[in-house]
Order: C-alpha cells, then sequence, then structure tokens
C-alpha cells in the first residue's frame, strides 16, 4: 500500500474525530521468510496486512483503538471505540497537545524495489548458497533468509502528516559439526547486498574451527565479542537512555546526566540515518527524529523524549515515542557505537589470553539499575593463547554489568549492522577486560 492510500485514510479518520485531539496510525507490511534445516527449506511463509490505530484524546483522557480492517464502517468503528475507552480512562492533566509535526526527508537506500518485491524464487537460491557450502564443508545448516517492506504514515489533528517506506532484508545460519556449532548474520536494506556465500563459510569455518572443545575455568576473562554479540549485550542498555526509565530512577545514570560514567573511548548516538541501518526519519507521533549523541567519550549527555516526557521534563522533544499506548516511554532504536582504530584482528593479536565470543543466548536482566544481565555463549567461542585462535571452548554462562564492561574496553575499526527480534544497531567488535563468566557447560 502506497503512502498516498495510507495518508488517505489518516485524513477521512482525522476529518470524522469530534475528540479534542485524534492521531492515526496506517501500519502496511509484507514480510516473507524462507527457514531451513539440514539442507533444506521446512518452512517459506508471507504475510501482507494492513492495521490502523486511532488514538483520541478527550478532555486529558486518552483511548486508543486498533483494526485491520480498512472498510468504511470499520474505520468509523475503530474511531468510536477510540472515544469510548477515552470517556472511561482516567484523566491525566499533565497530557499535552500532540506534536505539529515538520518536514522529514527519508535516509539514502532505505527503499530498494527488489527487496520489496522479491519473491520465494530469490530466496531458495540465496539458501541454496548456504546449501552447498555447507554441504562442502561436511556441516549442516539452520537458519532463514527474509525480506519484506514497511509503510507507516502518521497523522494528527495539530496537523502532523509523515510518511515513510523502507525493506528490510536478512541471513541468518548456523552450522554444525558434531560437537561444535558457527553462526554468522547479514542485514540490510538491500536484499542483493546479502553475501551468503560469506556468511555461509564464517559459519561453518567457526563450526569446524571450535570442534572437540575444551573446558576452561569460570572467572574474570579478556573477552573480544564480536558485532553479534556486543549488539545482544548492548540491546540491554538501550532503555536506559529512555526520558521515563531516567526520570523514575531505573536507568544507570538517573540524577548523574551530564557525568562520565563510561570509559573516555565510548561514544553512543541514536541515528536513524546511518548508512548501514537507514530507518524511518520520524516516531510515532510524526515528530521529526533527532539524531542524539547519548555518551560522548564517557559522559552520558543526552536522553530521548517523546512529546508527553519533553513537556513533563521541560526539555526538547527528540522524537522517540512508541506507539500509543505502551509503558516503556520513548526509545532509542537505532542505536551506534563509534568505531576504534585497531582492527579485529590487531585486537586478538594484542591478547595474550582471553575468549573470542561469536554471539550470546538467552540474555536476561539480573539487576536493571545495575545493567547487570546474565547469559550464555553460543556458536563459535574460541580460546585465545599468544594472540592466537587456538581452538573453541565449552560454553560458559556470565553475569556482567553491561556499564562496568563499558568502562574497560577497546572498540575495532570495522562496524557492522547486527539485529535481534527487537532491536537493530550498528557496533563494532569489542574487547573487555575483566568479563565475569561464573559457571561451565559440557557442550
Amino acid at each position: 500500500m502506497k503512502a498516498e492510500r495510507r495518508e488517505a485514510i489518516a485524513r477521512r479518520i482525522l476529518g470524522r474525530s469530534p475528540a479534542d485531539q485524534c492521531e492515526v496510525l496506517v501500519e502496511y507490511s509484507n514480510q516473507a521468510l524462507t527457514r531451513f534445516t539440514h539442507e533444506n527449506v521446512h518452512q517459506n511463509v508471507a504475510q501482507t496486512d494492513v492495521s490502523v490505530s486511532v488514538r483520541a484524546i478527550v478532555d486529558g483522557r486518552t483511548g486508543v483503538a486498533r483494526s485491520n480492517d480498512i472498510g468504511d464502517d470499520a474505520l468509523n468503528g475503530t474511531l468510536e471505540r477510540a472515544i469510548a475507552i477515552a470517556k472511561l480512562a482516567p484523566q491525566d492533566l499533565a497530557q499535552p497537545a500532540l506534536p505539529v509535526g515538520g518536514k522529514t526527508a527519508p535516509p539514502d537506500d532505505a527503499y530498494d524495489d527488489a527487496t520489496a518485491t522479491a519473491d520465494a524464487a530469490l530466496r531458495a537460491r540465496l539458501v541454496g548458497t548456504m546449501f552447498d557450502v555447507a554441504e562442502g564443508s561436511a556441516v549442516w545448516s539452520a537458519g532463514y533468509v527474509s525480506s519484506g517492506t514497511d509503510g507507516i504514515t502518521v497523522a494528527n489533528s495539530n496537523g502532523a502528516m509523515a510518511s515513510f517506506d523502507g525493506t528490510q532484508a536478512r541471513a541468518n545460519v548456523k552450522m554444525s559439526a558434531a560437537d561444535a556449532s558457527g553462526f554468522a548474520e547479514g542485514l540490510s536494506a538491500r536484499v542483493a547486498d546479502l553475501d551468503v556465500a560469506s556468511i555461509a563459510a564464517t559459519a561453518a569455518e567457526k563450526a569446524l574451527d571450535t570442534r572437540a572443545p575444551r573446558g576452561v575455568e569460570p572467572g574474570a576473562w579478556t573477552v573480544i565479542l564480536e558485532p553479534a554479540a556486543f549488539a545482544e549485550l548492548l540491546a540491554y542498555l538501550s532503555e536506559h537512555f529512555s526520558a521515563q526509565s531516567f526520570d523514575e530512577g531505573s536507568s544507570f545514570f538517573s540524577g548523574r546526566l551530564g557525568e562520565s560514567l563510561l570509559g573516555t573511548n565510548v561514544t553512543i548516538r541514536d541515528d536513524y540515518a546511518h548508512p548501514s541501518n537507514p530507518s524511518m526519519p520520524f516516531d510515532y507521533e510524526g515528530q521529526p527524529k533527532a539524531r542524539v549523541t547519548l555518551v560522548e567519550n564517557g559522559v552520558v549527555r543526552s536522553i530521548v523524549t517523546d512529546s508527553y516526557w519533553a513537556a513533563k521534563l521541560k526539555r526538547e522533544n527528540t522524537g522517540h515515542a512508541l506507539p500509543a499506548p505502551n509503558a516503556d516511554g520513548p526509545q532509542a532504536l537505532n542505536l551506534v557505537v563509534e568505531p576504534g582504530t585497531a582492527s579485529r584482528e590487531e585486537l586478538i593479536a594484542r591478547t595474550p589470553r582471553g575468549l573470542l565470543v561469536s554471539r550470546f543466548w538467552y540474555i536476561r536482566t539480573v539487576d536493571g539499575k545495575q545493567t547487570i544481565v546474565t547469559g550464555m555463549t553460543r556458536d563459535g567461542t574460541y580460546l585465545i593463547e599468544n594472540g592466537k585462535l587456538a581452538g573453541g571452548v565449552r560454553n560458559l554462562r556470565f553475569n556482567q554489568s553491561i556499564v562496568e564492561a563499558l568502562r574497560h574496553c577497546e572498540f575495532s575499526s570495522e562496524l557492522r549492522r547486527s539485529g535481534g527480534y527487537s532491536y537493530s544497531m550498528v557496533v563494532p567488535t569489542v574487547k573487555i577486560e575483566g568479563f565475569t563468566f561464573t559457571s561451565t557447560t559440557e557442550f
């Protein structure tokens, strides 16, 4: 569904709304995925959907209703439900006026027509290339290739009207030998950018290199986290930059904005326009999104806001609202970590003894305020001895403060995009001193 059609739906609802304020969010999604295991495709799915969310504000009371029926009667009913819910909701005298919006432009290369129209045959060819690598390496593969497009329009009764269309493609593969496995991934706005042969070869190499893993003792280790591992760890830090977390005291820097709390080499930004991860240039309220420096040379510089928290804290609206209603407040969704000067290979070469971690698995929060999380290594964990990779080690469980890790770290010069179910960011490989492992496994 093109932006013009989405905008027409939004205008039709706004034109009929008797609410004091009204916001309409129209989302279009066309997503497809080809999943495989043991060099056989076992799932090929595709889904196209359009949803309409209406937020009505009546006398400081807010109601939200949602539907994926865009018929005229259904749209009227969605508006009526939102107003009815608002009338039953508690009054919030702090509710500000909705943003008036502003001019925005999509970042370069956010949309690719070939990716938007990619079919099952194209994904099957990409998957087949990975099968060839698995068979040639005498390992077996499991993973997926996905492609799709999303379109979003946000409009409100105060004049905001913003639309964005973007595409996404991803290859994710795990290669398994008898007693070891390796992981690799690729993410891009363009399916043509997925070098699946290289991705598969990296995963297969890890599976072969880490066979017959040895056990090592838990404790404080020097670790080198590749982008997939670092990104999954950093995803648990992103919520701390929310104005809501900061104000409610759950952020690690609540009451300490402007202080040096991380290593002096740590700079973290939220950047929707980074060329490796182009995203929509406005938030879910239609507010233009600012590119925000969150941490600069170890100093926590800023938080992200939406209209509600900007008004409450008397700060600028940075354009980081999530869809209403939500319990999380504004969020930084496009983190970028400034790279260092050494290559990944140089970080390894300068490590007398340590561990190289390909990815983490099943990270969970232990102490949110202290940013302590626990999780496991998985799919390619190496021992480093005398600056060289020295074979695989059995997986370990860790308990680690993310903030403490970022006080004793060094970044590589290469940036990579990595992502999971709830995040997408651009990060380097990172070397961390004193990373705490608490127990070992038998695999």
